[in-house]
């Protein structure tokens, strides 16, 4: 298994605090169910906002494991 040289990994990952949020909240959906709807087929989003929407995905997923765990 590869080392982490850092234990705050996951926030070099973000580079853009909240804009994604904030493009969701202006779609007027939730941050996930704007990230389904970026990263359907045929979707016209930029190649950052399908990226960022893949993150948030994978972001909430490590959230619910996370509470699972408690």
């Amino acid at each position: 298994m590869a080392k982490r040289t850092s234990k705050r990994w996951i926030q070099k990952a973000i580079k853009r605090p909240g804009a994604f949020t904030k493009k969701a909240k202006a779609a007027g959906m939730t941050v996930r169910q704007y990230a389904k709807h970026v990263l359907r087929k045929g979707s016209k989003a930029s190649t950052r906002t399908k990226r960022q929407a893949a993150l948030a995905l994978t972001l909430s997923k490590l959230s619910k494991r996370k509470k699972k765990g408690k």
